[in-house]
């Protein structure tokens, strides 16, 4: 027996193809065409939630959703039925988020918002520039001796930790258990807000869940120091936005830095974009599922013998 694989078209199509396997690619943008609704697995990536909805209702056959995304929301919201195994694209995007993630905390180091704002202006940004003091009191300058809280320490933050230590920084995990995972310490979320007074840095690569959704709330933004930062490239509505830009004009904390937010495509007309020391880009971490072939021909295997696959999402 053959199985229908259907792949959409905003990933490349595997160079083979394992036995008893039929690859077909589709527009993951407009909905599935009636001759394609027998298929046993459904590939993902970048679909909308309409698509992904449309998908669940009319697919009869369909034995699993494999996702190219680390997070798992959209394809649980689509309404598969429980049998369906979802599986996710966890691994897929560690070193791609971990290198965004690191550029972040560096700009904001270097205060390249700052320069970036310069040049457009033309000016000669002295007060970034030339002779400055080492260490700069008050202010985050340097991953040398900076203190880093990596709040939903994961695959992507076990990938991220090590670029940070070489640079100098103590990396601090949270997470919802302790645990001592190789060189870093990751304690329980439950004791994050009196870790957050101690940080220069607090990374967030939490998940959207109902439990994370405003994680980063006024009470811990204001247990921040006054110079630290936060970066974001896990979900938007991880962070509460207003709280955030309140901290931020109130120069309750030195800057931020999102790749995501709650609204995306962030609206024109979002304060957002005009709230001081915040670095924005366009969820542009992760576009980049490295090893989604690998994943997707060791769970078809997985499937059609019958053994356990990998990532699957517990619903």
């Amino acid at each position: 027996m053959t199985i229908t694989v259907l792949l959409p078209t905003t990933v490349a199509m595997p160079d083979s193809t394992p036995a008893d396997t039929r690859y077909v690619p589709y527009d993951p943008y407009t909905p599935l065409p009636e001759e394609l609704l027998d298929a046993e697995v459904l590939g993902v990536w970048g679909n909308p939630d309409p698509q992904l909805a449309d998908a669940a209702r009319r697919m009869r056959k369909l034995r699993l959703v494999q996702l190219f995304s680390a997070g798992a929301d959209n394809a649980v919201r689509a309404g598969f039925d429980p049998g369906v195994v979802i599986a996710s694209g966890r691994g897929l995007h560690d070193r791609p988020v971990a290198e965004h993630a690191l550029t972040l905390v560096l700009a904001a180091a270097r205060r390249l918002h700052r320069a970036f704002a310069a040049q457009r202006d033309h000016e000669w940004a002295t007060d970034i520039g030339g002779l400055q003091p080492e260490p700069s009191p008050g202010v985050f300058s340097t991953l040398r001796g900076a203190r880093v809280v990596i709040w939903g320490f994961g695959s992507i933050g076990s990938t991220l930790a090590p670029h940070l230590t070489a640079l100098g920084a103590t990396v601090t995990g949270a997470a919802r258990s302790a645990r001592q995972e190789g060189q870093v310490t990751v304690i329980a979320e439950s004791d994050l807000l009196d870790r957050l007074p101690e940080s220069d840095v607090l990374i967030m690569i939490l998940p959207s869940t109902p439990a994370t959704r405003g994680a980063l709330d006024a009470e811990k933004l204001a247990a921040l120091p006054r110079h630290a930062w936060v970066v974001n490239v896990g979900r938007g509505d991880a962070v509460d936005e207003p709280a955030l830009m309140e901290a931020l004009r109130g120069k309750q904390i030195a800057g931020a830095a999102l790749d995501v937010t709650t609204i995306e495509p962030l609206p024109a007309d979002s304060p957002l974009w005009d709230t001081p020391n915040l670095i924005i880009t366009p969820h542009a971490a992760g576009g980049r599922p490295l090893g989604a072939q690998d994943l997707l021909a060791e769970n078809l295997t997985a499937l059609l013998a019958g053994r356990p696959l990998r990532n699957i999402v517990e619903r």
